[in-house]
């Protein structure tokens, strides 16, 4: 049996062109090592796993190199190449601090600076962990690192500068090393998984490097676990049942269920959750990043915050369209309040049930479009006006009088006698029946120096008019397509369906692989699902339902879903239902009990 190697051994840059995600830091050393720039110590910072260390050993081997190139790599043809690639050169050290952090250690590497190199033009010190040394092990350091000779050249890595002290850091170039982006980790991964041989899918890519909090080495040690999990083949649910992830599709359709008002659908799929093993914390702050994520696919100008993979990319952005920012703002809000009162919860599933109830008290749908808007609140700042007096029955005959309309939003004129400032008047055509269906009636605010304010006209004329004239549009009937086919047809797009929405809804597509489509009279097409919460997926069911009317040829076809009643076994939740069960399985705990005269203290 070969002896295996871990990829983020095997796959670990040689070369300054391979390392991922440091563009700026590899062209500033590549830049330094041509022209002949070079400190005389380095300090390489930043977290874990993005190719501190990776980078001190090429720039170690790349200054050793007897034939660079041009662009300031190694050639890893000589003989100094060679010897570093073989672990066998005598010019390059490494110290883990980590575990040599005395003075007696640092004295022993001071010894070893005065001895100039055999071969090659520099001896080069690699200390990891740098941040490990003691105080006075940095203090013993300090000489030999600000005048070290010609041929020395120190390169300290680190995750944690802040340990460092001043005096260290006064003599070193420092370059922070950044988190690598998903997008990069998932082209790394990939490149990975072709070279292996490796079967994987977008999705599952994008999954592991999400998780891994820009750590390349993490991203690859993730990587080789699911290789173990699944073999040739990575899929995205193995993924996330790997990684104990809650999968995306859920957050999708709780949101669908806010928009609608649909509570028991919130209920059950949460149900579904915990049945699963997920936290109900884990939950909250999900749906709190999947809100976040919808505000950011709604606007074009921060859709390239969202880091995840094409297909989901536009799921986020169809979802969005049909949630107000508004709305996710106050669902923002509301996820984050309940999140940080969840410890403080007694009874945890009730609080993440109340938080889904104020997430469904923020919506309400605008009629006739699929939008949502949220629910206006009212505010002290808002004008309340009050309702318009009755007009009298008879109305004294004055003198008429020209006057210019008020079309401003302000004029002057003078509080009538006998109404406070604070009331509000409606003035009316005097010649005019109050019955008049044609009249326009103006609201107006009397301010407190006298000025009124027109709020608004409201025509009743142009308002019957209008619902009149939207009464009479007739919508053009849709062509009738007929167009027969058989059970054989319907099964092969059916399989087309599942085949081409897999990534977009993997849990909906594995329903309808098991759904044995039935081909009935009038081209009504019938399904097996497990439960109503399949069955109610609006969403979903109408991309089938336009699908199969495009392949098919046949805009008369209907789907009807039946859900699949099995006798479910009853679950024991409480101590008394645990007993009541194994007492029927085993009379005999049922007369232990009666002999030795127990009770029941639950």
């Amino acid at each position: 049996m070969d002896n295996y190697i871990v990829s983020a051994r095997k796959y670990r840059p040689s070369t300054f062109a391979q390392v991922v995600g440091q563009d700026a830091i590899t062209s500033t050393l590549k830049n330094a090592i041509v022209t002949g720039h070079l400190a005389q110590a380095f300090l390489f910072t930043g977290p874990r796993g993005v190719g501190k260390t990776t980078c001190a050993r090429i720039m170690a081997k790349t200054i050793n190199c007897m034939n660079p190139t041009p662009e300031g790599e190694p050639c890893n043809e000589c003989a100094s190449c060679k010897a570093f690639n073989e672990n066998g050169s005598f010019n390059i050290h490494e110290l883990d601090a980590a575990s040599n952090n005395s003075v007696d250690d640092i004295r022993a590497l001071v010894n070893q600076v005065r001895i100039p190199p055999q071969s090659g033009k520099y001896k080069v010190y690699i200390i990891d962990e740098v941040h490990m040394l003691s105080t006075a092990a940095f203090n013993a350091f300090l000489k030999t690192l600000e005048e070290p000779p010609a041929y020395a050249k120190f390169i300290l890595a680190t995750t944690e500068k802040h340990k460092i002290i001043p005096t260290i850091l006064s003599r070193c170039q420092i370059f922070d090393f950044r988190r690598i982006g998903v997008g990069d980790i998932a082209q790394h991964l990939a490149y990975v998984a072709k070279n292996e041989g490796i079967e994987a899918e977008e999705e599952a890519l994008h999954i592991i490097a999400q998780k891994v909090d820009g750590a390349l080495r993490d991203a690859l040690s993730t990587f080789d676990q699911i290789v173990s999990y699944s073999g040739k083949k990575i899929t995205y649910k193995d993924v996330i049942e790997n990684l104990n992830i809650l999968d995306y599709e859920y957050y999708f359709r709780m949101t669908q269920a806010i928009l609608r008002g649909d509570f028991p659908t919130l209920l059950l799929v949460f149900d579904e959750i915990l049945q699963n093993g997920f936290d109900g914390q884990d939950f909250l702050s999900g749906l709190n990043d999947h809100f976040r994520k919808l505000l950011v696919a709604k606007n074009p100008q921060t859709e390239k915050l969202l880091q995840t993979s094409p297909s989901l990319f536009n799921h986020y952005r169809e979802q969005a369209k049909l949630c107000s920012t508004d709305f996710l703002f106050k669902a923002l809000s509301t996820c984050n309040t309940f999140d940080l009162d969840y410890k403080t919860s007694n009874n945890k599933r009730l609080h993440v049930e109340i938080a889904l109830t104020q997430l469904i008290s923020l919506t309400q749908k605008v009629p006739g479009t699929d939008k949502v808007e949220p629910v206006p609140t009212t505010t002290e700042s808002k004008p309340v006006y009050k309702k318009p007096a009755p007009a009298p029955k008879k109305i004294p005959q004055e003198p008429v009088k020209t006057e210019k309309p008020e079309t401003t939003p302000e004029t002057s004129g003078t509080t009538a006698p006998g109404k406070t400032t604070s009331e509000t008047t409606v003035k009316k055509p005097q010649a005019e029946p109050v019955n008049n269906p044609h009249r326009k009636t103006t609201v107006t605010t009397t301010r407190k120096n006298g000025n009124r304010q027109a709020v608004r006209n409201i025509s009743i004329k142009d308002t019957l008019n209008a619902l009149k004239a939207k009464s009479n549009v007739v919508d053009e009937p849709e062509p009738v397509i007929i167009n027969e086919f058989t059970q054989e047809k319907l099964e092969h797009a059916w399989d087309g369906f599942v085949k081409s929405y897999k990534v977009k809804s993997p849990s909906f597509v594995l329903t309808l692989s098991k759904g044995q489509p039935r081909l009935k009279e009038n081209f009504k097409i019938e399904y097996h699902v497990p439960n109503s919460i399949i069955k109610d997926d609006k969403l979903n069911v109408n991309i089938l339902l336009d699908y199969l009317k495009k392949e098919l040829n046949n805009n008369q076809i209907t789907l009807e879903a039946i859900v699949d009643t099995h006798k479910r076994q009853q679950e024991a939740y409480t101590d008394r239902e645990r007993f009541e069960k194994l007492s029927k399985d085993f009379p005999k705990l049922n007369r232990l009990k009666n002999e030795l005269d127990l009770e029941l203290g639950f």
